[in-house]
């Protein structure tokens, strides 16, 4: 479980927040970086990083997944039996 951290932040006038520094040096979060933003089922703000959204993705995707299975593995032996079908039609 990731330990949740509850901060107060404030908006400026413009509608801008400050992402507080520890986190940003934390995530390695530089002025040009592109944090995704997701509305949550409440309501709520979640900001992440592209790689924090991924491994989010990844271990959703990885319940569904029997152990010692690769998905890339699976996916190529589909297409080439596909390819097979095909070359005997």
């Amino acid at each position: 479980m990731v330990n949740m951290e509850q901060l107060t932040i404030k908006i400026d006038t413009q509608g801008r927040v400050v992402l507080p520094s520890f986190w940003r040096k934390m995530q390695q979060v530089k002025v040009t970086t592109e944090l995704c933003v997701t509305v949550n089922e409440a309501g709520g703000l979640v900001i992440e990083t592209r790689e924090q959204g991924l491994e989010r993705a990844r271990a959703l995707v990885r319940k569904y997944i029997p152990e010692g299975v690769k998905l890339s593995e699976e996916i190529i032996a589909d297409h080439r039996a596909e390819a097979a079908r095909e070359r005997q039609e």
